[in-house]
């Protein structure tokens, strides 16, 4: 399975696309947008992402109860759920100098729509692929709008009990998109390691018949380079240019040096996969004459017989191989031989009884 979006290949052949989140960390600067998809692309990452919506497409302007965040363990305790997205928004003036840019620094860029103005939007601007968020992978409308598209799709899984997954991508499927890619993910900000469960990734590939990857909240990038060795194709990671000047996401985001090292690391992960393998391979070939053997360890005349003072198992390799030394105890040499000499089947009489 192969997955194109735009320039990128994505799939098990191919090293992991690393996709840069923007979110709402631009704090409300564009200059400082496009500074962030400037390092972006300095990273080495492939693709950057927006999101698109407003305030209004989002929730409504009420004050009280459920549009309240009252979880404590939310980054955004307190919140007022329309003020939030307020200034979390990305301006969609924004966007045309964002895609341009990043375009021309030859990153893929793209976008999330949270409705159907959105998507409509975003078909202006020509994008290659559609991702849906982990709160919408069950608005089957939006989904199907995207879907519609046939334009590659990008589902975060984020709470999606298997039987909603499945509706979800049958309904993909069903409204012509062929090009799905799925993503493990944890909807909690910032997530914990053990909340990743990172197993789900080759079940779900195995289960859909899609690539696979990862939308990583965790702290850090050791949970997004263990999800390359299970398979993920894609990690997709919010960023910012520093966690001290604050951000909508800033607590969970990488800063530029490490979203390098995630790009490097990833990479890493994905080349030591390689294939069922096993004898040495071209590289170990220069160590297979220090692997251990048996040397003769004393002077011997000819007619001495091979004891547990003169015979040992020692590197390196050019003796005969440590699992005949039973076999050669108590034989004979043939010829005088000094201490340091490899033991051959040449160098020994008949055995004895």
């Amino acid at each position: 399975m192969t997955v194109r979006l735009g320039s990128l290949s994505i799939g098990q052949s191919n090293h992991p696309v690393i996709v840069a989140e923007l979110s709402g960390n631009h704090n409300g600067s564009l200059s400082r947008v496009l500074e962030m998809v400037e390092a972006i692309a300095a990273s080495g990452a492939q693709a950057v992402k927006l999101q698109t919506y407003t305030p209004d497409t989002m929730t409504l302007n009420v004050v009280e109860n459920e549009f309240l965040i009252s979880d404590q363990s939310s980054p955004w305790h307190g919140e007022n759920l329309y003020a939030l997205y307020k200034r979390a928004q990305t301006p969609w003036e924004w966007h045309e100098p964002i895609f341009r840019r990043a375009r021309q620094l030859g990153l893929v860029v793209f976008s999330t729509p949270f409705d159907a103005t959105a998507v409509e939007f975003l078909e202006t601007l020509d994008v290659p692929v559609y991702k849906v968020a982990s709160f919408e992978n069950t608005d089957l409308p939006l989904i199907r709008k995207i879907a519609e598209t046939r334009k590659p799709m990008i589902v975060s899984t984020g709470m999606a009990t298997l039987e909603e997954l499945d509706e979800t991508v049958r309904t993909v499927r069903a409204a012509g998109c062929r090009d799905l890619i799925l993503l493990k993910c944890t909807s909690t900000y910032p997530t914990s390691p053990g909340d990743s469960h990172l197993l789900t990734i080759p079940h779900m590939r195995a289960r859909f018949n899609c690539e696979v990857g990862l939308s990583d909240h965790t702290v850090g990038i050791g949970v997004s380079v263990a999800a390359v060795a299970l398979g993920a194709a894609m990690i997709e990671k919010h960023v910012t240019l520093s966690r001290r000047d604050g951000g909508v996401d800033s607590a969970f985001s990488l800063e530029p040096h490490e979203l390098t090292m995630l790009v490097t690391e990833t990479h890493r992960a994905w080349e030591a996969l390689g294939q069922v393998r096993y004898g040495p391979t071209e590289a170990e070939k220069n160590s297979l004459p220090y692997r251990r053997s048996l040397y003769i360890a004393q002077d011997m005349k000819v007619g001495d017989r091979l004891t547990q003072d003169n015979l040992r198992v020692i590197r390196p390799g050019r003796g005969l191989a440590p699992k005949h030394y039973e076999q050669v105890l108590g034989r004979r040499v043939v010829r005088d031989v000094k201490r340091g000499t490899p033991v051959s089947w040449g160098l020994l009489g008949e055995a004895t009884t």
